[in-house]
């Protein structure tokens, strides 16, 4: 297609060409396409299947959003976008192989805070988040609640504290993890609210929820995707969100913030790729997300899980990870002193 096109702009035939001049044109034709911009071949993007890189098991939060999302590009894009999940140590796996890939536009990652924000100073990793990763969109949000098992007698958030305070060292709370969302949240808050529970990490959510439900933990601090489908559940008690106002699907629960101000957290999924990546192809990216994130059906459908939708641009995910970055630091120094 090259030659071709060098042929027509010089208006000869190759075959007109002896073997000498036709070797010339090839070259000239193979320096042209090596040293064309690359922006000229992501107006194409994308050409092929695009896999989104998700460092979390299938089933969680970060999952079903990025599932979401990929159906909402292959749609838009008019190829195929596959969820690929890249699990262990705490996410850094999965972010590594991102940070590894080729800036093509063809490996991708949807991942979380976690990977961001906490990992990097708490162990070491094989990535640098400021600089093997381009930030495209935080496509949605959700703040984590606080619930108890209703054999401790306490109703409200106050009651939490001071029955903990009356109780030290009697209580574990649950989390998805050392370090995970569920694990920082209520540590930080435990330090505010001055009182002590026993941390007690397992592999994801799901295993946490069981074991509040059954009072072999008696609290879990976890996303509010997990904590409103038991809501109604009579071995549980919905104390507190860390959001920064009382949630739409929990008008009745109160949140930390009513009683510690400034206390808001949640947990942020968004769309990176690997640093160095076109910006005509992150651009797309961001508008595809954004316009997702608009999306009447997907609000609802995350809506009803607690997940608000951002939509947000680069800039402001950039700005998003450097705001909040020195709560989250207040939060791991919380955490440390439960690691053992």
């Amino acid at each position: 297609m090259f030659i071709n096109k060098i042929l027509e702009q010089a208006r000869i035939s190759f075959s007109n060409l002896t073997i000498g001049a036709r070797g010339l044109v090839v070259l000239l034709a193979l320096v042209a396409w090596a040293s064309a911009p690359t922006e000229a071949f992501s107006q194409a993007w994308p050409t092929k299947t695009v896999t989104i890189i998700v460092p979390f098991p299938p089933g969680g939060n970060t999952d079903t959003m990025a599932r979401i999302l990929a159906q909402k590009f292959t749609e838009r894009f008019g190829q195929n976008f596959i969820v690929e999940n890249r699990v262990g140590a705490s996410g850094s796996i999965g972010t590594t192989a991102v940070a590894r890939a080729a800036p093509d536009g063809y490996t991708l990652m949807f991942g979380a805070f976690q990977q961001i924000s906490v990992l990097p100073y708490t162990e070491k990793v094989s990535y640098d988040p400021k600089t093997d990763l381009a930030y495209i969109s935080i496509f949605g949000e959700g703040p984590f609640v606080l619930g108890v098992n209703a054999s401790i007698p306490v109703k409200t958030l106050q009651e939490f504290i001071a029955y903990a305070k009356s109780h030290p060292g009697e209580m574990s709370y649950a989390s998805g993890g050392v370090f995970s969302g569920a694990h920082l949240v209520p540590a930080l808050f435990f330090a505010k609210a001055g009182i002590s529970l026993n941390h007690v990490p397992y592999r994801g959510g799901g295993p946490a929820i069981a074991d509040l439900l059954g009072n072999h933990v008696q609290a879990y601090f976890g996303n509010a995707s997990e904590l409103i489908p038991i809501g109604t559940d009579p071995h549980v008690r919905l104390l507190a969100t860390s959001s920064e106002k009382r949630m739409e699907q929990l008008p009745d629960v109160p949140t930390v913030n009513e009683l510690f101000p400034g206390f808001v957290m949640s947990a942020w999924n968004g769309m990176m790729a690997p640093a160095k990546t076109s910006k005509d192809v992150l651009d797309k990216l961001e508008m595809a997300t954004i316009e997702a994130a608009r999306d009447p059906q997907v609000k609802k459908i995350l809506g009803n899980l607690g997940i608000g939708t951002v939509g947000s641009t680069s800039k402001e995910f950039v700005d998003r990870i450097a705001r909040e970055n020195d709560l989250l630091q207040d939060a791991i120094k919380a955490a440390q002193s439960s690691v053992k």
